[in-house]
C-alpha cells in the first residue's frame, strides 16, 4: 500500500534525527546565497532594460548589493 505525503515527510525527520549533520559541514552562507541570486537577477535585467530611469535604478541596486556582499565578506571571511 502506498505511503501518504505526511507519512514520507515523517519518515524523514525521523531519518534526519538519527543522522545529523557535522558541526563542521555548514555549507553555504544563506545571506551570502540570497545576495548573489539577488546579483544575478539584477544583471540579467539591466540586460533587458532600456537606458533612463529604471536602468539607473538597477545600477543602484547593484552597487548596494555589491556594498552588502563585500560587508558580509568582511564580516565572515572564508576558511579555505
Amino acid at each position: 500500500m502506498a505511503r501518504g505525503f505526511e507519512s514520507k515527510s515523517v519518515a524523514d525527520q525521523q531519518e534526519a534525527a538519527m543522522n545529523p549533520r557535522a558541526g563542521s559541514d555548514k555549507g553555504p552562507d544563506p545571506r551570502r546565497r540570497g545576495l548573489e541570486l539577488a546579483r544575478t537577477d539584477i544583471l540579467r535585467r539591466m540586460d533587458a532594460a532600456p537606458s533612463g530611469p529604471h536602468r539607473e535604478m538597477l545600477q543602484r541596486a547593484l552597487a548596494d548589493l555589491d556594498e552588502r556582499l563585500r560587508h558580509l565578506a568582511a564580516e565572515s571571511p572564508r576558511q579555505e
